[in-house]
């Protein structure tokens, strides 16, 4: 893959202060990539909640508004306490959306999320404050539980672009099987009316999804990816750096020109809105819901660990106990911030850093660009709206080759691994990658386990994080340093 085509006498790439005109592009390939999970979990949890469709839309421009501070914040490093400096984009968590839908489930309407952002503003604190014990584990990461890491990361990304590619073209990732009780679903997907169920249909008890898999989604998905490689092969500098955002735009053109991508949402939604704190009121302070909410940020800061990790190998930047600590305490920084403004916990976005893969483009100020984006996107309803139509097989494909390259970032450390005179290290990639499989071949292996510690078991990412941790303690003491795991980093960088 080219470098990113710009040097600085005596600046790190990762400092480079790029032109202008060409961080706008840079910075939208960001968000387009992350735009999806972005706007998913207010969706969620706002109709969790029971939440108008005013108020969930004003969930996602919250959402936004709150991705490119925090975004700001991580990647400009706003003082010495806050920022690692790195190419970093936030996005709400995943993990944290199980406990926030049970919590809406419970209380639902305005007073479930007054308990939902009260939860999310205590967990923000503790948070920060739990973020230097968890940052003095770097010592515990040496290159074999890294590489470990960051492959389990690129091949669960995987399954994410697999499913935008077979999934609904229109919108979140359909099933292969539905139930046609869901009339809801059928009504998308026949085109009839309320109950007026086709009568063939109510007989089955189950039905193949035509939005599944179709033949216009995978084809626009391989379009798109080999836009992208040929863009790679055939050109250098800005456009090769570009080359995902040009898949994507020749993704959506082809989408519109088959019907696929519509813009009605563009032409119903506001131009200007503002987003203000404590929208549903102020927010309450449940102790278990606290509790449970700083678990989830546990979980994410073990995450964030490994991204920040996977990021200084990419950029040849080492991460020191002290950057770690920064960027760590500013995923709880983030959090308090998106529980004052009626958003999310934040992590930093894994497809993101295969971004950083995939163009060779190491400057942390791209990242700020695409936080400067999210800005005007969440104080323009009408701009993200129009994102928000972007059909995700066109993203699918882009993601196949991002997510891939995130993975073989993790294989390329692990070729620096000591295999040959230290047997044990194979033992812990090979468990540790094993378990960490074990929740996207079998999602629904923890259906008998206490919900209390879901959030801990269903991430392979953290499965895998330790396992790999544990497992190099007990078959090679706790004396892999971080010194290795630059070392290491240094060595596939050049490779």
């Amino acid at each position: 893959m080219q470098a990113s085509g710009y040097s600085q006498e005596n600046v790190h790439p990762v400092d480079e202060r790029l032109p202008n005109s060409r961080l706008f592009a840079l910075g939208l390939q960001h968000v387009l990539m992350m735009y999806a999970g972005a706007v998913a979990v207010p969706l969620i949890v706002g109709r969790a909640l029971q939440l108008t469709p005013q108020e969930v839309a004003l969930l996602i421009s919250a959402d936004l508004f709150c991705c490119g501070i925090v975004t700001l914040i991580q990647s400009a490093g706003a003082t010495r306490w806050f920022g690692i400096k790195l190419p970093v984009m936030m996005g709400v968590t995943f993990a944290a959306v199980g406990p926030m839908v049970a919590m809406g489930n419970a209380n639902p309407g305005h007073i479930g999320a007054q308990y939902v952002f009260g939860s999310i503003i205590g967990a923000g604190i503790l948070a920060m404050l739990l973020a230097p014990l968890v940052s003095r584990m770097l010592k515990f990461f040496p290159p074999v539980v890294t590489g470990t890491i960051i492959t389990v990361i690129g091949i669960s990304l995987m399954r994410v672009g697999i499913n935008w590619i077979f999934g609904n073209p229109f919108g979140p990732t359909a099933p292969q099987i539905v139930d046609p009780v869901h009339a809801a679903w059928l009504d998308a997907a026949t085109g009839a009316v309320g109950s007026q169920v086709p009568e063939g249909l109510k007989l089955a008890p189950t039905l193949d999804n035509p939005r599944y898999a179709t033949l216009q989604g995978m084809g626009i998905s391989a379009l798109v990816m080999l836009v992208i490689l040929c863009i790679v092969k055939f050109t250098r500098g800005f456009l090769a750096n570009i080359s995902v955002l040009l898949g994507i735009v020749v993704g959506c053109l082809a989408a519109t020109a088959m019907g696929l991508m519509h813009f009605d949402k563009v032409a119903s939604a506001k131009w200007f809105d503002v987003v203000l704190p404590f929208h549903f009121g102020m927010p309450k302070f449940d102790p278990i819901m606290i509790i449970t909410m700083t678990l989830v940020m546990i979980v994410v800061m073990i995450e964030s660990t490994g991204m920040f990790l996977a990021l200084g190998e990419m950029t040849g930047r080492k991460v020191a106990r002290e950057d770690l600590t920064r960027g760590l305490r500013t995923d709880g920084l983030g959090t308090l911030i998106g529980g004052i403004f009626n958003a999310f916990p934040y992590t930093s976005f894994s497809q993101n850093v295969g971004l950083v893969a995939v163009t060779g483009v190491r400057s942390r100020y791209v990242c700020i660009a695409g936080g400067l984006i999210l800005l005007v996107l969440g104080l323009l309803p009408k701009m993200s709206a129009l994102v928000e139509s972007i059909p995700t097989v066109v993203l699918g494909g882009a993601g196949i080759v991002m997510f891939g390259m995130v993975a073989a970032t993790g294989i390329r450390i692990l070729a620096n691994v000591d295999f040959k005179h230290n047997h044990y290290n194979s033992l812990i990639v090979a468990v540790s990658i094993g378990v960490g499989m074990i929740p996207l071949v079998a999602p629904k292996y923890s259906q008998w386990i206490p919900h209390s510690v879901h959030p801990l078991i269903e991430s392979g990412i953290v499965l895998a994080s330790i396992c790999a941790l544990v497992l190099n303690v007990f078959f090679n003491g706790a004396n892999g340093d971080a010194e290795a795991a630059a070392e290491a980093a240094k060595q596939a960088d050049a490779g």
